[in-house]
């Protein structure tokens, strides 16, 4: 007797999981015990993500648009760099519970799911960096997999929420991570409103609503996508190495401009409780000098400094290129 699942019990259950990330499907097995392997129904999101960038050909190009998504590609690095990383997943400054939301939600707009998820998977990779159980290591698994590969296995989908009990106390939180497409969902239709709104009030400027969407949702959030993951595969490889770490960690100039600072990663790996990955004045954060300017304004308080002795440590003399 045939025991496979029916073809339609199986695409409910995928649609079922993409608007529910926490759903049990009773047709997939512990996803612990899954292998590390490419999974059709956790590729599709992706692929979805790079073709629609394809549509710049039919929409054509507009420097308004391309000012928009350039604009958008970097306040929401911003979110994922200084919320999603050095906040949720390393707690390196303090903020209200109604700014935690809020810059959680611009970071979810990212597509890069939730930030419970974000979060719990990071620590991960910084208990793990570079063994064999990171999940996103380029000594382990090769540039492809760590770059991109990793998030299209099934086995690494679930939210380990005992890695993140500090967060997962916060209900709103738990949302956005539940259901993680809501929000980019929202925001692709907050897009298509802004090119209506332009389109009819600015006809000057020569936007579309499609045009405007194309390029604020799908190519402003594909280049987003590549350059956070440049941090688990370039950051591994290709740099400079001031800091003996047990990881093959780097730091590279290129990578902090596309990151806003994450660049600095050997940095980071040595003394990850800092708000500033650039430990010195000439490694440019510019995340880092967003998180000061909150911090003036009240928004933040508590920035973790580098520690002297840290800072003294680390020499670029005869450091790995």
């Amino acid at each position: 007797m045939d025991k496979k699942p029916h073809f339609g019990m199986l695409l409910v259950e995928t649609l079922a999981q993409s608007l529910d990330a926490d759903f049990k499907r009773e047709t997939l097995p512990d996803p612990s015990r899954l292998p590390e392997k490419v999974d059709w129904q956790r590729t599709l999101p992706f692929l979805l993500l790079h073709g629609g960038c394809l549509a710049v050909f039919w929409v054509g190009m507009n420097s308004t648009c391309i000012l928009a998504a350039f604009f958008l590609y970097v306040i929401r690095m911003f979110a994922i760099t200084g919320f999603y990383h050095r906040y949720f997943s390393h707690r390196t400054f303090k903020t209200s519970r109604v700014a935690q939301f809020l810059f959680a939600v611009l970071g979810n707009s990212s597509m890069q799911r939730g930030p419970l998820w974000w979060a719990a998977t990071h620590r991960h990779h910084h208990t793990h960096s570079d063994e064999e159980e990171d999940k996103h290591s380029p000594l382990q698994q090769g540039f492809i997999w760590s770059h991109i590969g990793w998030l299209t296995s099934m086995k690494n989908f679930p939210t380990p929420y005992n890695k993140v009990s500090d967060l997962s106390r916060y209900p709103e939180l738990v949302f956005l991570n539940r259901y993680d497409k809501t929000i980019p969902i929202l925001y692709g239709l907050f897009m298509f409103a802004i090119g209506y709104v332009l389109e009819k009030k600015f006809p000057s400027l020569g936007v579309t609503p499609a045009q405007f969407f194309v390029w604020t949702f799908f190519v402003s959030t594909t280049f987003l996508l590549h350059g956070t993951l440049f941090i688990n595969s370039l950051a591994h490889l290709w740099g400079k190495q001031p800091y003996q770490t047990s990881d093959d960690s780097r730091n590279n100039f290129w990578l902090s401009l596309i990151t806003l600072g994450e660049g600095w990663h050997n940095n980071h790996h040595r003394y990850p409780h800092a708000t500033r990955q650039g430990f010195h004045w000439w490694e440019v954060d510019i995340t880092y000098y967003g998180l000061k300017i909150l911090s003036l304004l009240g928004i933040i308080w508590e920035l973790r400094p580098v520690p002297y002795a840290i800072l003294k440590e680390g020499s670029y003399k005869n450091s790995a290129v």
